[in-house]
């Protein structure tokens, strides 16, 4: 079968692969979409950042060169003689995390990750092997397409509830683009009053309205911080720093009510300067995401499949295999209109 390899950095090849031997405790997955992370797009463009290429992932065993993709669907194929919860047929929604050992919820993640498709193969090829806790059931009459987009926004839920975002409230999301214009969207299924949204694009702003925004902002068009106070007087509730860059970063604070939160969601490519005085003058507090947990993910595939977080408009671009470099990733590295591409394997 055909699979994304990465090699290295700008070095992804679609090349013949073997599905490795299947584990007493995994399904095979018979891939129908997987979707093109932000994450996939930094290990293409300035890799490895999570791609393990000296030695074994502890946790996973997984080892560079490795197929990537970590946002995908699909139907099992096969299972394990130790599976009991799922059958041959089933639709699914893959939670990519693999955590060192089972504590509560939120802070499993932290004590040690790692993801299938970054540490180990993942998704972008036409079966892939998933251990059963790894697995979320979905309706069977649910597109799968959709389906694709359930890990990136488990993302953006993570990211609110870390937050503390409540009914009414008023935040600010600085970047929009696919991790922000889906805490955009989660921002709104969670009641959130005034989602004011912040970037340099106005395509991707555009995209922002589309996903939940009610105001959004281009820092081109003057001081964003004096415009948000505006809106919201005194500064919001909570904020969201999806953009990864200090300029975003600092305005984030400035952008937070004083005693309110502002959340880091983007992976910094690069170090930045801070100074901490920004914090305690404004007594704004600060916390991190990344990932999500369990219950998390099966909140989020509850409100993708129900209806209550339309993932559709997020959705920019559908393409094969054989494209993945220049219509997946070299096209999300030079065209801001793209959202989320998905790669596609199935029609169902």
């Amino acid at each position: 079968m055909k699979a994304a390899v990465w090699h290295g950095v700008k070095d992804v090849r679609v090349e013949d692969v073997e599905l490795k031997p299947l584990k007493d405790n995994e399904v095979v997955v018979k891939v129908a979409w997987t979707g093109i992370c932000g994450s996939d797009l930094h290990e293409y463009q300035e890799g490895p950042v999570f791609i393990p290429v000296d030695k074994k992932d502890e946790l996973t065993g997984g080892l560079a060169p490795l197929t990537m993709g970590h946002e995908f669907s699909g139907v099992i194929e096969k299972i394990g003689k130790d599976v009991t919860k799922y059958k041959v047929g089933d639709h699914v929604s893959i939670n990519p995390t693999v955590t060192r050992r089972n504590l509560p919820d939120d802070v499993d993640i932290y004590e040690g990750y790692s993801f299938i498709g970054l540490s180990c193969d993942g998704g972008f090829t036409d079966y892939v092997n998933v251990p059963e806790d790894n697995l979320y059931s979905l309706p069977s009459d649910f597109p799968l397409r959709l389906a694709a987009t359930i890990e990136p926004t488990a993302v953006a839920m993570q990211a609110i509830k870390e937050g503390g975002v409540q009914s009414g409230d008023s935040v600010a999301i600085f970047g929009s683009g696919p991790i922000g214009v889906l805490v955009a969207a989660s921002a709104k299924a969670a009641g959130a009053k005034n989602i004011i949204v912040i970037d340099l694009s106005e395509v991707r702003l555009k995209k922002a309205m589309e996903m939940g925004a009610t105001h959004v902002l281009n820092p081109k068009d003057g001081d964003v911080i004096a415009e948000i106070k505006k809106i919201v007087p005194g500064g919001v509730d909570e904020s969201f720093e999806v953009a990864g860059v200090q300029p975003t970063f600092e305005q984030a604070i400035d952008a937070t009510k004083a005693r309110g939160m502002m959340t880091i969601v983007s992976i910094f490519a690069h170090p930045i300067e801070f100074n901490p005085m920004q914090l305690m003058n404004s007594g704004v507090k600060m916390t991190t995401t990344i990932a999500y947990s369990r219950e998390t993910f099966q909140k989020t595939v509850d409100w993708v499949t129900s209806g209550k977080i339309n993932v559709e408009p997020v959705i920019t671009k559908e393409i094969a295999l054989d494209d993945i470099v220049e219509d997946g990733f070299e096209a999300l590295t030079n065209d801001k209109s793209q959202a989320k591409i998905l790669v596609g394997f199935s029609k169902e």
